[in-house]
């Protein structure tokens, strides 16, 4: 999805953004000795989701990013997902053992199914509106119908490459990371809430994808979902906002770890540069099963969501 996002015809709205300045680099809070071991190490503090009292990057936060990095990185000589054509499962197995086994029978215990942990996170969505404009004016976008849920859903794509634990199964055994998404859309329907899926929404341009999330809704609105639409799904996106709802807290999908809850869009008071203004703003909701998600993964994958839909442009550039 990162390369084919570039493709367009004429209209596309990639020229339409020529001005846009890039996000400002903020400085990160750190004891020199925390500076010092990033520096050794090659990593940017500002990457460091920081948990110190003072707001500052912490030498344990510092490790447990570097951790995960080790913990996920795959070669760069290839992409991420896999097509549909790939041979083998296109299935990464971890082995599930030691204190990793024994803590997720621990937190199983103290829940009914899988131990859910949820977070929020308030966006600007303004530029995401103005980004569903300028879709709805581009020829190439001509008869296609452009919604906000669109610039979500290639957001959490984007955001699963980089984070790819959120897009996985927990089996007794092993964290089975699945190297393609299953994207799942829920939805309200006369037979009750199903969630099909667009299979291998990596694959689709931001255009394909637009035209299969209206499809799947209107299928699922007329009540023609069929089983096979329904199965190995890899994480899901609630709408709530289409319904007025602010937030929640979504129970995941049987089978995924992650599911994400997306809010009305609403003009609310907002600050930029010291002053409040009216902004479009949405609040996104995120529930993970904190057997294979912890605390640090699930608000970097938060953070990476809610980072493109303050500024859309993003998927352009990748």
């Amino acid at each position: 999805m990162v390369q084919r996002f570039q493709s367009g015809a004429e209209g596309s709205v990639v020229t339409a953004q020529p001005t846009q300045e890039p996000v400002p680099h903020r400085p990160s809070l750190a004891a020199p000795p925390v500076r010092l071991a990033a520096k050794e190490l090659g990593v940017d503090l500002a990457n460091v989701t920081a948990t110190g009292s003072r707001g500052q990057v912490t030498k344990q936060d510092l490790l447990n990013y570097v951790a995960h990095l080790n913990d996920v990185q795959e070669s760069t000589s290839q992409r991420f997902w896999q097509s549909p054509s790939a041979q083998g499962d296109r299935m990464q197995h971890i082995p599930v053992r030691g204190v990793r086994k024994a803590t997720a029978k621990a937190m199983v215990s103290s829940a009914f199914s899988a131990p859910h942990v949820s977070i929020f996170v308030d966006v600007d969505a303004s530029r995401t509106m103005e980004f569903i404009k300028r879709l709805k004016k581009s020829r190439h976008f001509e008869g296609v119908k452009v919604t906000p849920l669109l610039v979500l859903a290639a957001a959490v794509i984007w955001a699963a490459e980089r984070n790819p634990q959120v897009n996985a199964t927990w089996t007794d055994s092993e964290i089975q990371i699945k190297r393609f998404m299953n994207l799942g859309i829920a939805a309200a329907t006369p037979r009750g809430l199903m969630v099909p899926n667009i299979k291998d929404a990596q694959e689709l341009s931001l255009r394909e994808l637009a035209i299969a999330l209206n499809n799947l809704t209107t299928r699922a609105r007329e009540g023609k979902t069929q089983p096979a639409e329904m199965a190995n799904g890899t994480l899901t996106i609630t709408n709530i906002g289409s319904l007025g709802i602010d937030t929640g807290t979504p129970i995941i999908n049987p089978g995924e770890v992650a599911i994400v809850a997306f809010g009305t869009i609403k003009q609310k008071p907002w600050v930029v540069d010291g002053e409040v203004i009216p902004r479009w703003v949405t609040t996104l909701g995120g529930s993970f099963d904190h057997r294979v998600v912890d605390g640090d993964l699930s608000a970097r994958f938060m953070a990476d969501v809610a980072a493109i839909l303050e500024e859309p442009a993003m998927l352009l550039d990748m």
